[in-house]
């Protein structure tokens, strides 16, 4: 069992770091804004320095690999099945009910998902199509979705300019550039002496990222809601069983996927959802406490999901 063997390795060495980072939060280590100074440097800095690199080097017809059809249909279809329950028995608010649907389907490509590539895929440039998906279709969507059911307008203006304010997007579009005009001329076109100390501020991303989430679970009180508490274990059910289900049959059946590729499809749609998602819901004051409990229970439970596929797939 390679594969499973390889995905406890691969949690094992997140869980330390992520440990490590609930540690130094629990000893006060960097003082309260810790956590806020290692989640902005690597969102603005770190993380769009690592997609980049690993873009920018990247063969392109790789980045859009065509199971990028698998993670965008399996996505709407989750989203789509929340807003039916929702319908028929949470009867949330417009509002919340977005949130809702964005916890089930947004992934978290960055800060477990780009260890998971790492890690247990080999590869961290599998999530590159997925966050280029989401910030450039999801998140535009789901803030003027937003936007109409809490302010009862949209600007057109600030919805063309939601992907401009997405570090990553940018960071992986100026990869996906520089790997296409490589491509065309035969040759790397970056020097190494500028490659080379924006691949090094990359490398800090992963470990950045994971201790801050570590961080963030000090103190955490889940489930002060009740009223919200069922729709909270659809949205986990959703998004780390549901979901990827339907990303094996979409894979399986309908793009007729098989090894790796298959493995990565199923893996990659059992991640956790974004915790992108509580941003938004802050930003517009909705669905704060729905947001940060669908968040910390799908990222808790994915692990155990992941494995299993693990052990049935790879």
């Amino acid at each position: 069992m390679p594969g499973l063997l390889s995905a406890m390795q691969g949690f094992c060495v997140i869980g330390i770091v992520i440990g490590t980072g609930y540690v130094a939060a629990r000893m006060r280590i960097g003082g309260p804004t810790a956590q806020t100074v290692l989640n902005r440097f690597s969102f603005f800095v770190s993380s769009p320095c690592l997609m980049f690199a690993i873009l920018s080097k990247e063969k392109i017809f790789a980045i859009f690999h065509s199971s990028i059809v698998v993670a965008f249909f399996s996505a709407i279809l989750v989203g789509i099945v929340f807003l039916l329950l929702n319908k028929a028995f949470f009867h949330m608010k417009p509002a919340d009910a977005t949130i809702g649907a964005l916890n089930s389907l947004y992934l978290n490509s960055n800060n477990i998902g780009l260890p998971i590539a790492t890690y247990i895929l080999g590869n961290p440039a599998l999530v590159a199509p997925i966050l280029v998906m989401q910030q450039a279709v999801f998140t535009p969507i789901g803030l003027t979705v937003l936007d109409v059911t809490t302010k009862g307008k949209v600007s057109a203006k600030e919805i063309l300019k939601q992907p401009l304010h997405q570090p990553l997007l940018i960071g992986s579009l100026l990869g996906i550039i520089v790997s296409a005009v490589s491509a065309k001329v035969g040759w790397f076109v970056v020097p190494s002496c500028i490659y080379d100390p924006i691949n090094m501020i990359g490398n800090s991303a992963v470990p950045m990222i994971l201790m801050a989430f570590g961080m963030s679970l000090h103190g955490t009180k889940p489930l002060q809601e009740k009223a919200d508490i069922p729709a909270t274990i659809t949205v986990a059910v959703l998004k780390n069983i549901v979901m990827p289900i339907i990303a094996f049959l979409l894979s399986y059946f309908v793009m007729g996927f098989r090894g790796a590729t298959l493995y990565a499809c199923v893996v990659l749609a059992a991640l956790p959802t974004g915790q992108n998602v509580y941003n938004y819901a802050a930003r517009y004051n909705v669905g704060l406490t729905f947001a940060r409990d669908g968040i910390l229970f799908s990222t808790l439970t994915s692990p155990i999901f992941i494995a299993i596929i693990a052990a049935l797939l790879s």
